[in-house]
């Protein structure tokens, strides 16, 4: 019996993965960011510019909350509240987006919305995995992280495949499967496209239902919530004793580099290959199944070597591979591969992007789901919501950093492509400090 219920338990919690992708699949980054560049927005460098200064600003806001909060949750026991008053935030804001009409007079209202179900979705997440390590031994904590952020990859790649068959028009009005948008929406007023705010709400909304039927507190929670001075000590406690936890702070640092860079490529990489190569909706949303798809299967197979080995080689390799990725994206226009001229109208470039998302959604789904079994190796027990807390706010505190520089530097640059160098310089920074995690915890 005991059994059973741990097993739908786990399940559930996997539901969340499942249920939440879509805003960083379809609206972040393969069908309203692109949109957002193309048609709400008529040109694609400032577009790029004010994208990456409205998600560093939601960041910026994360990175304050983040820690507080966690150590609220911590001393509460409360997670499932605030998983679902942020879950409001998500599918408010998410479904907002239908007021993203092409050629808005003012564009700030749109990000702003955008920004809500961002952070109503990132916070969500926070609390979601510091259940993580309730969900099994220590063993297993590896290949149930990797097998959850597999099935988050299935479900963006569903949530997008219907949007790419049924409802995204490209500039012909049509979708992938030749015909206009169905439910009667308008493809002139791009309202096809426009209805992926309200999908990845409605998304939420039903999947997330096994997640509250079956995922239950693991201890007693606290009848009263915890004051806001009693959390601040608790949290000022945690921070003084970082310089004697070096592995800790170490990783810190480290995936808060790593995981910025990751989140620019993500964040950006539908409005690069609009601006670069001219793709419509439905090219980069296919580009993003393939890479939906490998992030999904190296996700699930990551999980298992995290498993045998650990998550540190996992992390390891997938930074590697992300900087020597990031490189050559910037290599490949229209007419260059590798700097290589190629025939005007060549497919070359397209083929060759295709396969750089396969590999960054193979590299990506791996890193993330071995970085979050990192973190419970090195987090103490009973402070897990507030590590992930601090997790957030390494992330956050300069999750502005990745879109600012993208932005500055397009600005500066003029180039797209001159653009996204910065998150090769944040992979490096972020590799050299991993050489002083401790693989098997703070106590190896």
């Amino acid at each position: 019996m005991i059994d059973t219920a741990l097993r739908r338990r786990v399940r559930g919690w996997m539901m969340f993965d499942f249920a939440s992708q879509p805003y960083n699949t379809l609206l972040l980054t393969f069908i309203f960011g692109p949109y957002f560049a193309s048609a709400v927005m008529d040109d694609p460098v400032e577009a790029q510019s004010a994208f990456g200064f409205a998600v560093g600003a939601a960041g910026f806001v994360m990175a304050i909350s983040a820690p507080v909060l966690g150590a609220m949750a911590d001393a509460s026991g409360r997670h499932l509240t605030w998983i679902k008053t942020f879950s409001v935030l998500y599918v408010l804001g998410s479904a907002a987006l239908w007021f993203a009409v092409p050629g808005a007079e003012t564009v700030w209202p749109i990000l702003l919305v955008f920004c809500i179900g961002l952070i109503g979705m990132e916070f969500a997440t926070i609390f979601t995995n510091a259940m993580l390590p309730t969900l099994g031994p220590r063993e297993e904590i590896g290949r149930i992280s990797g097998s959850g952020w597999a099935l988050g990859y299935v479900g963006g790649v569903l949530s997008l495949v219907v949007m790419l068959l049924f409802f995204a028009e490209n500039e012909a009005g049509v979708t992938f499967l030749g015909i206009a948008p169905i439910l009667g929406l308008d493809p002139d007023m791009r309202e096809g496209t426009r209805f992926v705010g309200p999908f990845t709400a409605l998304w939420y909304v039903v999947f997330m239902v096994p997640f509250f039927l079956w995922v239950k507190p693991a201890r007693a929670v606290s009848d009263t919530m915890t004051s806001v001075g009693e959390t601040l000590r608790r949290l000022a406690e945690t921070v003084r004793s970082l310089p004697g936890r070096p592995s800790f702070m170490a990783y810190l640092g480290g995936s808060m580099l790593y995981r910025d860079a990751l989140n620019g490529l993500y964040t950006f990489g539908g409005i690069y290959t609009a601006g670069v190569l001219g793709w419509s909706p439905v090219d980069i949303g296919v580009f993003g199944i393939i890479a939906a798809i490998t992030g999904a299967i190296f996700a699930w197979i990551g999980g298992r070597v995290d498993r045998a080995r650990g998550p540190k080689p996992v992390i390891v390799f997938c930074v590697v591979a992300l900087t020597l990725i990031s490189l050559t994206v910037v290599t490949v226009t229209p007419t260059t591969v590798l700097f290589v001229p190629v025939p005007e109208g060549s497919a070359l470039p397209s083929l060759t992007f295709y396969v750089l998302g396969a590999a960054i959604g193979a590299a990506g789904g791996s890193l993330q789901a071995s970085s979050r079994t990192m973190l419970v190796r090195l987090v103490d027990p009973d402070h897990v919501t507030e590590g992930f807390g601090l997790y957030a706010l390494a992330g956050k505190a300069t999750a502005f950093l990745a879109p600012l520089l993208i932005g500055i530097v397009t600005l500066m640059s003029g180039s797209q492509q001159i653009g996204v160098l910065p998150v090769v310089g944040l992979f490096i920074l972020g590799l050299i400090l991993l050489f002083w995690v401790k693989a098997e915890g703070e106590s190896a």
